[in-house]
């Protein structure tokens, strides 16, 4: 209960900031939202041309950019930007002030810069999915559709887990730019090809060494009932698998941290 009323008034102290600059509140949703939008229309200029691709019909894919655009909005509503800075601090030093407070410092990091303006671009993400779901065809239950929403939140915690893992890098390296590089260009080829693309090294690199190839796929086979039982319970551990490495692995980089005092 300390945990949730600390969040709360790191929440409500970031909204008190934000009224402060009132256009920054919007301003990541017409970003974002321009993006996944103009992405939704190069598919619909494939499949205006072909029927499936990969045995995926325009219906999957509209689910499936909706569903990264679903995850991607959450990750920038709740943690994006108190974990994308993170490097910076441990060069800085600035870490000092957070690991010196009496609060889990991973907690302190994950919620102190929530974005309430990604909130609308959650509102475009699920018309996306909804547009999609009518294309496909799909008979939407409450099984189905509380699973696809329990998937979701799943594939979230897992960009946390990869975005906290790639960050923790710095704790024992100087230059990390070459990391980020290769996350911004492993994020834009999963946005653009669907996981069920992905065979052999590629599908293993995609699936289980940088898993950006299940984010959004897996969602998308089970509301569209594609999936394997045996694929959904895969991509569950792979999940998990990551976040227990995520928390220890930054509790290593905590205890190797060289602060600006020392």
């Amino acid at each position: 209960m300390r945990n949730v009323r600390f969040v709360w008034l790191l929440i409500k102290y970031k909204l008190t900031r934000m009224m402060m600059f009132r256009a920054d509140f919007f301003f990541v949703f017409f970003c974002d939202g321009a993006l996944f939008l103009v992405q939704l229309l190069a598919f619909e200029a494939i499949y205006s041309g072909v029927d499936s691709i990969g045995g995926w019909g325009r219906g999957e894919m509209i689910i499936f950019v909706g569903t990264f655009s679903m995850i991607n909005a959450l990750n920038m509503l709740i943690y994006f930007f108190g974990v994308v800075d993170l490097p910076n601090r441990i060069r800085r030093g600035d870490l000092d002030l957070i690991i010196t407070k009496p609060v889990n410092p991973l907690l302190r990091l994950t919620f102190e810069s929530v974005d309430p303006g990604s909130f609308p671009l959650v509102i475009l993400s699920v018309l996306i999915i909804l547009y999609g779901v009518r294309v496909a065809g799909v008979e939407v239950t409450a099984a189905r559709a509380l699973g696809y929403a329990a998937l979701v939140v799943l594939m979230t915690v897992l960009w946390y887990d990869m975005e906290l893992i790639l960050r923790t890098i710095p704790f024992f390296v100087i230059s990390v730019d070459g990391i980020m590089e290769l996350e911004s260009q492993f994020l834009e080829v999963n946005f653009k090809v669907p996981g069920v693309l992905f065979k052999g090294a590629y599908r293993f690199l995609f699936y289980y060494m940088f898993p950006y190839g299940i984010m959004s796929t897996i969602p998308t086979q089970f509301v569209t009932g594609s999936i394997t039982a045996p694929g959904l319970a895969s991509a569950v551990l792979t999940a998990i698998g990551f976040t227990a490495f995520a928390l220890w692995f930054f509790k290593l980089g905590l205890r190797n941290y060289k602060s600006a005092s020392s």
